[in-house]
């Protein structure tokens, strides 16, 4: 997956997140739990031994912990049935040949297998593993494999795409030795850990490497990224597998790598097992993920913004947009007021917020702390259940259309039905719509785009391009212009900084 990012002016050189499938085993790690035959499943503990008890040394490296975690480690095979249409191939459009299969490829739908490999981490004496979800999406048959020969059907118990977590289930296997689960809570930048697999269907590898940053987020990778960031080489083939540290103990599931070859370039990913653990907890217990849910718009304090809304704290999450009919309307929360605290924790920004609202319980309490026009208050939400989320693309206004040129670097026009239909707007949505934006621009520099339709200057409303004139002539030039966009449906803050 390419992605770029443009931050302050800057754009960030064009890199590849590869989810690493694409062929092998990665390894795992060892913990001494049986589950009793028949009984409901319990998760293994941190209170198991860890795979070794002595230092490591010059003499022996790390070949004890490769030996006791190896046995916990299995090859995930997964077979996807790929439907084609006929008509694909240009053969079925030749008159001839549609003559004598009934008008064509349309009516004649075509199968292929296509075979995935990857990893999993035993953790259960009674079959759990753990892997990727993009190691089993949508697959139609799951084996695994245990050493060299000893292959098992595997029922996939559950998956959570916004973590790309899975769980499988293997009912066979006997005289399993799961892995022992380390605290991802715990890890500290700078401390060895091992990655252990087979990379590009090599065989068992083992690299070594150190923690090289906790909590990567914005990569685009999954819904919910709180990456731990290791320079252990993780390449094709190691998804699923175990980030170990130097006692055996499992502290991530590795996920994906960033390279611009697709091969490992000492930037790998690793799902951190506490989190692992919480899915997997939930899977096991009810089939699915459950997440609490506010109804609201987030997103993070810049400079620029805590200077339009005259904050003086850098720490919290600003609310952007309300869900009418949702949680947090229902609760009084309101668009500009800015979350400084949850059941008494203070939030660092947008993206811990989101996390801990997940993490709570459907029907459960968040008492949260915010600011409201240099107002302290504190509202009880109770929290519904996350809807699925559905990606939808904006569709920039098309053909020729009045507009007015504004000091922002930004072309407005007025809102008309059938714009509002190309951007999937609601019928009610008023505002002015960027037409264009001009390149190196404060617009552009703020980050507006094509499509955004402005709703607020300074927090005061505007319906149309007349009043969005009338609101940026009054705004003082010495602050930056505070901006409320309708982006797609959803609505943000955007503070531009004025020349």
């Amino acid at each position: 997956m390419n992605f770029s990012n443009n931050s302050g002016g800057r754009i960030r050189p064009r890199l590849a997140i590869v989810l690493a499938v694409a062929v092998g085993i990665l390894v795992g790690l060892v913990l001494a739990l049986n589950w009793p035959t028949g009984a409901a499943p319990q998760l293994a503990t941190n209170s198991g031994t860890p795979a070794t008890r002595g230092p490591v040394s010059f003499e022996t490296g790390f070949a004890p912990i490769a030996r006791a975690v190896l046995p916990a480690v299995v090859t995930v095979t997964s077979t996807r049935i790929i439907r084609a249409e006929a008509s694909d191939n240009p053969l079925f459009e030749d008159p001839f040949f549609r003559r004598f299969f009934g008008g064509g490829g349309s009516q004649m739908p075509q199968e292929r297998r296509e075979q995935g490999l990857g990893s999993g981490v035993v953790v259960s004496g009674d079959g759990l593993i753990l892997t990727n979800n993009h190691v089993v999406e949508g697959s139609s048959e799951v084996l695994v494999l245990f050493g060299e020969n000893e292959e098992y059907h595997a029922k996939i118990l559950g998956t959570d795409p916004q973590t790309d977590i899975a769980v499988l289930k293997v009912d066979k296997a006997k005289n399993l030795k799961p892995i022992v689960f380390g605290d991802s809570s715990k890890v500290q930048i700078g401390e060895f850990v091992l990655a252990i697999g087979n990379p590009f269907g090599v065989g068992r590898t083992v690299t070594m490497g150190i923690i090289s940053a906790t909590g990567r987020g914005e990569l685009g990778i999954t819904g919910y990224e709180d990456f731990i960031q290791t320079d252990a080489a993780i390449n094709p083939g190691n998804s699923g597998g175990a980030l170990v540290d130097p006692e055996g103990r499992l502290v991530g599931i590795n996920t994906a790598i960033l390279s611009r070859s697709a091969g490992n370039v000492g930037i790998g990913f690793a799902v951190p097992v506490n989190m692992a653990r919480g899915v997997m907890d939930q899977i096991v217990k009810s089939g699915k993920v459950v997440r609490g849910y506010m109804g609201v718009n987030i997103q993070d304090l810049t400079p620029a913004i805590r200077s339009a809304f005259k904050l003086s704290q850098d720490q919290g999450a600003l609310i952007s947009g309300v869900e009418k009919g949702g949680p947090a309307d229902k609760a009084g929360l309101q668009r500009g007021d800015v979350v400084l605290s949850l059941n008494g924790q203070p939030v660092a920004n947008s993206r811990d917020l989101r996390f801990r609202i997940a993490s709570l319980r459907p029907g459960s309490t968040a008492r949260l702390e915010v600011l409201r026009d240099a107002q302290r208050r504190e509202i009880n939400v109770t929290l519904g259940e996350r809807p699925e989320s559905a990606e939808e693309s904006p569709v920039s206004p098309e053909g020729e259309s009045e507009s007015s040129s504004s000091a922002l670097g930004i072309q407005v026009q007025d809102l008309t039905p059938e714009i509002r239909q190309q951007l999937q707007l609601d019928a009610g949505t008023q505002g002015a719509v960027v037409a264009g934006v001009q390149p190196g621009s404060p617009a552009a520099e703020a980050g507006l785009t094509q499509g955004d339709v402005i709703q607020e200057v300074n927090r005061k409303p505007v319906r149309n391009v007349q009043e969005l004139r009338q609101a940026l002539t009054s705004a003082g030039k010495d602050q930056p212009v505070l901006l409320l966009i309708n982006r797609g449906g959803s609505t943000t803050y955007v503070a531009v900084e004025r020349e």
